[in-house]
Parts: C-alpha cells; structure tokens; sequence
C-alpha cells in the first residue's frame, strides 16, 4: 500500500489532471457520479425498507449504512468526479500546483453535473413508479426523508455537512492508498458506512434524496401531507446550501491538515 506521504504526492498530480479536463469532460463524470450517489441513495432506501419497514430505524438505518459507499464505490473505480471528494483539491492549490479559479471552475462542473445526475435518477425513479414499491411504503419514505431535510436547522445542516465530508474525504484518502481493486474497496467503505450510520448530510446525496422528494409529492398528491415543509425553495436554501458549505468546510479542513502533515516542501 501507499504511505500517506505518497499518497499526497500522487494527488498533487491526480489534482493537476482534475482542473486541467474539459467543460464537457467535467460534467460528463459529474452527471455520472451523481447517477452513482443517487443509485446508491435509492437502493439504500430499499433496504431499510425490506428491514424495517417505514420505521427506517435500528436494523434499517444498519442495511443503508452498509448498502450506501456501493456509490462511492462506483465514483472511484470508474473514475468519475465528485464534488465533495473534490474538496482534496486544497492540497495541490496550497502547494502552488493549480490556481484557485481552476478549482472552483472544477467544483462548479463538477457540482452541477452531480445535480444533473441526481436529478436524471430521482426523475427515473419517480417515473418509472419505483415509489409504489412495498406496497407504497416506498414513497412515504422517500417524503419523510425529504421533509426531515428540509427541517434541519442552518446549525445543524452545517454541522452535519462538515462531520459528513471529513468523512467522505477520508474515504477517498483511504482509497487512494490501496493499489488494488479489493483494496480501494475496504479503504473506502467504513468511512462512508460511518456517516450514513451517523446521519450526516452529503450535498450529493441529498441531491437525488430532496429532488426525489419534489417529484414524490407531485406523483403523488396523496401522501403529500408527509412532506408540509417540502419546496423547491425549502430544498434549496434549507439544506442543499448550508449543507454545500459544510461539505467544503469539512473536506477542505481535513485537506489542509493533510497537507501541512503528509505534503513534503
């Protein structure tokens, strides 16, 4: 395996090549990686669901922990872009390797592909009736997870989005140390399991979990007295930002703590 001084040494390239793609190649694996995430959301639900019902507790919140960092999985090994992953991009910018308006052109491609795709699946998902599953218990858990959200306070949306991301950046940190595919696995899931275990919140995630929410409401107006507090607006300005800012928080925090650690001058 990597040292975590290699590992460091090999992002400040691996960051390098990141802000150095194409408009199209950057929303391209955006789009992919928040088909990922989103895929992961929604099978993440089924098996809660398949455990416990609409209870979404105990044994339920166990299953989706361990289902979810099947999304992440998929990010690294397919090589795909990630927003919250790409808060690591710290690192090569405080060593002087890439320029603060390549990193934020990066985020910003990057961060509207993931909606794009998160998006694209919660659209499939609600369109091809995926919510009427478990004798509609599916879609009431798809509400009462987006109205959860969006009745996050802005204290806790942050603090929740920076405890995710230290995580999530972990995970790829972990990842990266590994050489083989077995080993990227292992390093990368126990620290997605943890904040799903934990209920922190991931922008990403919460892309497909909120805009799944949105279209479940529309397709069906009957259930839509589980959701009061659910917009568009309320999704947005309620949890998607604040949640955004503690994820480059967090990710950004660990990165530059990294750096000053493993980074050689």
């Amino acid at each position: 395996m990597y040292t975590s001084y290699e590992i460091a040494e090999n992002y400040l390239g691996a960051g390098e090549k990141k802000v150095r793609m194409t408009a199209a190649a950057l929303l391209i694996s955006g789009i992919l990686s928040g088909m990922f995430i989103a895929l992961a959301g929604a099978a993440s639900t089924a098996g809660s669901i398949a455990v416990s019902g609409a209870n979404g507790d105990g044994a339920g919140k166990l299953i989706s922990a361990l289902l979810f960092p099947g999304g992440l999985a998929m990010v690294i090994l397919c090589g795909a872009e990630l927003f919250t992953g790409n808060s690591l991009l710290v690192i090569p910018l405080l060593k002087g390797r890439i320029r603060l308006s390549e990193m934020l052109r990066n985020w910003a491609f990057v961060y509207l592909g993931n909606l794009l795709g998160s998006l694209l699946v919660a659209a499939l998902v609600v369109g091809g009736h995926v919510p009427s599953l478990f004798s509609g218990v599916f879609a009431e858990v798809i509400l009462s997870t987006a109205e959860k959200k969006v009745s996050l306070s802005l204290q806790d949306a942050l603090c929740r989005g920076i405890l995710c991301n230290f995580l999530v950046c972990v995970a790829v940190w972990c990842s990266m140390s590994a050489k083989t595919t077995g080993g990227k696995l292992a390093g990368l899931y126990f620290p997605i399991a943890l904040f799903v275990i934990s209920g922190f919140e991931h922008s990403v995630a919460n892309m497909y979990y909120l805009s799944a929410g949105l279209f479940t409401k529309a397709a069906y107006p009957e259930l839509a007295e589980l959701a009061p507090g659910l917009s568009l607006g309320s999704a947005v300005m309620a949890n998607l930002i604040p949640v955004t800012i503690g994820n480059i928080i967090g990710g950004m925090g660990l990165g530059a703590a990294l750096y000053h650690i493993f980074s050689k001058k």
